[in-house]
């Protein structure tokens, strides 16, 4: 594929605008915003929220709309990447900490443990989606256990969402065309109000995928096809409660490498099928008194891989990762002489579960483990005039597995605390201090093979630290116009990791120390036994970073800026947090400009550049600096109101890139590049 050698904007450019920053509302309210794309981000500067809080709505976000990958639309988020080209094999990545280190959620649903460190963990297409919510950072002890970085809730399409007013009935068809992997996306759904208290939705959805390529032309090897189902229901009774029921399948059968993220290097393409069940019961009770509002949610979600091979290497096995939880919350609103608060209790039990069954090199094995977690939290938002503060506890009970540290029992109190004061109209300051706290996960479902060859760490300690940062926000109103708006914020941020647990293999890149089954002694590889485990890292680890946001929106004109970076470090090497999927936990200095224009209200135009800065990680891989740009539009015509097409131009100078949160080589062998130009095309029809 020849390389286009159009004029580029210049990074210096971008460096120099995306200096200023946006995400505020008050104190009392959420503001909308809206980016060049329409892209919708309510951010609340409440002192539970911090300014932390953005949500991306699919359906005002043309990226969103055609996404095929996570990355297409949650990157316009400051501090949030994801890494891995394929869906097999993306990662979400918050301010450097990946998805293991993540709460991350589907309809209230956790999805919780590791299947394989080449594969992707969040396993869900875009097109089921209605809107992702990311807390950037862990600042609120209702976030629970195993959130270190953060959390990102994937909330999926409601007949709500689709009815029209008056309509107790209606169908939507989507069909959609990326030019680059020649991929087909159709999709059907039905939704209905049959009566005023219930509402039925059903969707089925279809892709077919080839292999890409990347900009300079190579293949990135996969062949496969995709299934999505999502079937929901809900009914509201005796005025106060409201109860829901929801069932979501992704499914993806191909053939792509046994390493997903080595696109470049297809030594061992097999055959693979990644699956994800989750079902979902919620409830609601809303009372017209002040003290009472109830969620519940029970859940159960199970990700799978199965793979088969005919060749000499006999890979044939599946690994499952099952998660079966509960959680009720309850919001007080008190008004008071000294204040308004708004107390928030809650308890949450959630069970994972990781299990691994098949013949792997002709060797028959098999083993399952699991571990379970309680937490019982409490915060209270106080009110006073101007300022706000937020203290919180939670007490975390934690039964961890027994293939990685023996079944061993942790129990645990951290406490928060924040603050936002309003110095002036819709401007405000703000800080907080969260503790934080997670037990020994599962580790991968791979390696859970009977105890065979893995080293049982009864010594392991918890990770435990703090994410503290401070900030300011404000919303400048009526500047060239009547009703515009500009919204700037700035963060700084730094978060402290004590006794990281790190996992060990004899032979991979971490392995390069060797691990003793019996012992848990590392030094040389060659002189130590094939084995795996979890240990403690030696040092501790302190990541720093920033994030600025600028959002101006007029009429029918928007224009939005960022800039973030994260930076991590060892308190003894100076070493970055390693991964063993290959990324790195520091994504480079990032600057992205959207801008939007509605020449009229049939057409909405869009344009989208990021620029990332060069970096060098600890293992002395350059990562090469990258510009990529998309261009964008739809067209509701006027005549035809139930239907719009979209098109759009992404890597539009077909860069050779590849995002610094993948994985990258020196060779380039190894390297995950992303793909090259892709031109997107869609038609949604509802009725």
């Amino acid at each position: 594929m020849r390389k286009t050698t159009l004029n580029r904007l210049s990074p210096l450019c971008l460096a120099i605008t995306s200096a200023l920053v946006a995400q505020a509302a008050s104190a009392q309210t959420d503001l909308p915003t809206m980016t060049m794309q329409k892209m919708t981000v309510t951010a609340s500067n409440s002192a539970r929220d911090k300014a932390q809080n953005e949500a991306v709505y699919n359906e005002d976000y043309t990226p969103a709309q055609q996404a095929s990958h996570l990355s297409d639309f949650l990157e316009v988020v400051p501090g949030v990447t994801v890494g891995g080209t394929s869906s097999v094999n993306q990662r979400i990545r918050v301010r450097g900490l990946d998805d293991t280190n993540l709460k991350v959620s589907i309809d209230g649903a956790r999805q919780e443990g590791a299947l394989f460190y080449h594969m992707g963990d969040v396993t869900i297409d875009p097109d089921l989606l209605k809107q992702t919510e990311v807390a950037v950072g862990n600042n609120s002890v209702t976030l629970g256990n195993d959130a270190l970085g953060g959390a990102v809730a994937f909330e999926t399409v409601d007949a709500a969402d689709l009815l029209k007013p008056g309509q107790t009935m209606g169908a939507k068809l989507h069909t959609g065309y990326a030019s680059n992997n020649d991929e087909l996306l159709t999709s059907a759904t039905v939704f209905a109000a049959p009566t005023e208290n219930v509402d039925l939705l059903a969707y089925y959805g279809k892709r077919d995928i080839d292999s890409g390529e990347d900009g300079e032309g190579r293949e990135l090897f996969e062949d496969s096809k995709a299934e999505n189902i999502l079937l929901k229901a809900g009914a509201s009774f005796a005025d106060d409660h409201r109860i829901g029921a929801s069932f979501s399948r992704t499914e993806k059968k191909g053939v792509f490498p046994f390493r997903p993220d080595f696109p470049s290097r297809p030594e061992d393409p097999i055959p693979q099928q990644v699956k994800r069940d989750t079902y979902n019961v919620d409830y609601g009770f809303n009372p017209a008194s002040p003290l009472i509002d109830v969620s519940a949610n029970v859940y159960q979600s199970k990700t799978q891989i199965l793979r088969d091979s005919d060749d000499k290497a006999g890979y044939e096995w599946e690994a499952k990762v099952q998660t079966t939880g509960a959680k009720v919350e309850n919001t007080s609103e008190i008004d008071s002489s000294f204040g308004n608060h708004k107390l928030i209790a809650g308890v949450e039990h959630y069970k994972k579960e990781g299990s691994y069954d098949g013949l792997d090199r002709e060797t028959p094995v098999s083993g399952d483990d699991s571990a379970k977690t309680t937490s019982v939290y409490l915060e209270d938002q106080w009110q006073i005039d101007k300022l706000t503060l937020t203290p919180g506890v939670r007490y975390d009970r934690y039964e961890s597995p027994e293939f990685i540290s023996g079944g061993k029992t942790y129990d645990n109190v951290v406490g928060a605390l924040a603050a936002s004061y309003e110095i002036a109209p819709r401007t405000q300051i703000f800080a907080s201090y969260t503790e934080l706290f997670n037990g020994p996960d599962l580790g991968q479902a791979i390696f859970n093979r009977d105890g065979k060859g893995i080293y049982v760490n009864k010594d392991l300690k918890p990770e435990e630290g703090y994410n503290s940062e401070v900030g300011i926000s404000t919303t400048l109103r009526d500047l060239t116009t009547a009703n515009d708006a500009l919204q700037l914020s700035a963060k700084y941020f730094k978060s402290n990791i004590e006794n990281y647990q790190q996992f060990i293999r004899t032979g991979d890149s971490a392995g390069r120390y060797g691990l003793n089954c019996t012992t848990g002694a590392r030094g040389s590889a060659g002189n130590l036994q094939d084995c795996q485990g979890m240990i403690n890292s030696d040092e501790d680890y302190e990541i720093k970073g920033v994030e600025l946001a600028a959002n101006y929106t007029t009429n029918n004109f928007g224009m939005g800026l960022s800039y973030s970076r994260a930076r991590s470090e060892g308190d003894k090497t100076g070493n970055s947090i390693p991964s063993v999927s290959g990324g790195s936990a520091d994504s480079g200095d990032r600057y992205m400009v959207n801008l939007n224009y509605d020449p009229s209200s049939e057409v909405g135009l869009g344009w989208r550049s990021t620029y990332v800065a060069s970096i060098t990680d600890n293992s002395g891989v350059s990562k090469p600096s990258y510009d990529v740009h998309d261009v964008y539009m739809s067209y509701a015509p006027r005549q035809f109101q139930d239907i719009k097409a979209t098109l759009g131009v992404y890597n539009i100078f077909d860069e050779t890139y590849a995002s610094h949160s993948s994985r990258i080589s020196a060779d380039q062998v190894a390297t995950d590049f992303e793909p090259g130009r892709n031109i997107k095309a869609s038609v949604t029809y509802q009725f």
